[in-house]
């Protein structure tokens, strides 16, 4: 229902799901864009016709699971790449991503404008959110519990077994998590943190679908805290049968539980050259106003084209954090490598 639907199949093959626009004999003679994508891309059919009108081209997305897996297809088919175009690196993996030199610079229009800087190695952003924990109200209210004021207070015994986060080296808001917490822990204390985290009963899944939709309380599961992101509670409002006055669950904005996300849009490089063209206007068409309105309410993240206002449901239930932890891009593109293993080793050993 909202950020990460259930992942598609992870196989390199992914699942591709053609939107042609009208008239068989006029697509099957209109060349194929290629956009490999996360899970979680959605907009309204009728704006991806229109694209393709104006591009003159059937655009062939290919949904690639979570952002974390979408990286690995990525560079897994640098040989023959699988897309023209890829959208959905953000600025937790893009030190993986530009270090396996998959993606070519892009320097349209679309990464001119004073919006966000560049993500870097001509990545255009198109979203911005925040990855941070959610709770459950409905279950802090039946246990007579406040929440926790603080990442240290989560090894404590009280929040034994009550946190699931997604693994970092498998996805996009894991990764994202981690580099928070060493932000605001440094290193050495942050994977001090993480190891005492591990034998209070942290429960570490796959990816974010799987935290959210099977271990989250709010869904059915054993955990009342969640890593997800800034903008779930107004999803849960956006698709009840009845629109509550207040969301179910709410964004716990801890020091160090915060990571400001970016997502972006790219070229994959070794595409063919044909298809450049219509690649770079599919980046200017993620970042037209009608999309970056659209994609508050389907991809659930704010935009970040200037001018485009959020909508009621995000201004009402998504409200920004006033502070995030990132650690400096250079340090993430120099240590996320090392980070990944030194995680795997406390965490999952």
């Amino acid at each position: 229902m909202q950020r990460r639907p259930l992942l598609a199949a992870a196989a390199l093959s992914a699942v591709t799901a053609p939107f042609a626009a009208p008239g068989a004999a006029r697509a099957q003679a209109r060349p194929t864009l290629r956009a490999l994508v996360h899970d979680s891309f959605e907009l309204p059919p009728p704006l991806l016709q229109r694209f393709e009108a104006e591009a003159g081209v059937t655009l062939q997305v290919i949904k690639g699971g979570d952002a974390g897996e979408v990286a690995n297809k990525l560079i897994l088919s640098r040989e023959r790449p699988i897309a023209d175009v890829v959208f959905g690196i953000d600025n937790a993996l893009l030190p993986r991503v530009a270090g396996a030199g998959v993606i070519d610079a892009y320097d349209g229009p679309a990464a001119q404008r004073a919006a966000l800087a560049p993500l870097g190695e001509g990545v255009v952003p198109v979203t911005l959110g925040y990855v941070a924990l959610n709770l459950d109200r409905a279950w802090f209210a039946r246990e007579r519990l406040a929440p926790p004021a603080s990442l240290e207070e989560l090894t404590q015994p009280r929040w034994r077994a009550r946190l699931v986060a997604p693994n970092p080296a498998t996805s996009s808001p894991g990764q994202a998590f981690l580099q928070a917490t060493i932000a605001h822990f440094g290193e050495d204390a942050a994977f001090d943190w993480w190891g005492r985290l591990r034998a209070n009963g942290l429960k570490v899944v796959k990816g974010w679908s799987e935290a959210y939709y099977t271990e989250f309380t709010r869904n059915g599961g054993t955990r009342p805290l969640v890593v997800s992101y800034a903008s779930s509670p107004a999803a849960e409002v956006f698709y009840a049968k009845e629109a509550p006055a207040e969301s179910p669950t709410a964004s716990l904005f801890l020091p160090g539980g915060v990571f400001r996300q970016v997502e972006g849009v790219a070229l994959v490089k070794g595409a063919p050259a044909a298809a450049r063209p219509a690649a770079g206007r599919f980046i200017e068409f993620l970042r037209s106003p009608a999309v970056q309105e659209a994609l508050q309410t389907t991809m659930w993240m704010y935009p970040v084209e200037p001018g485009v206002a959020r909508v009621p449901v995000m201004q009402r239930h998504a409200p920004e954090p006033r502070r995030f932890d990132n650690p400096p891009p250079a340090l993430a593109a120099a240590r996320a490598r090392d980070w990944l293993t030194r995680w795997t080793r406390v965490v999952l050993r």
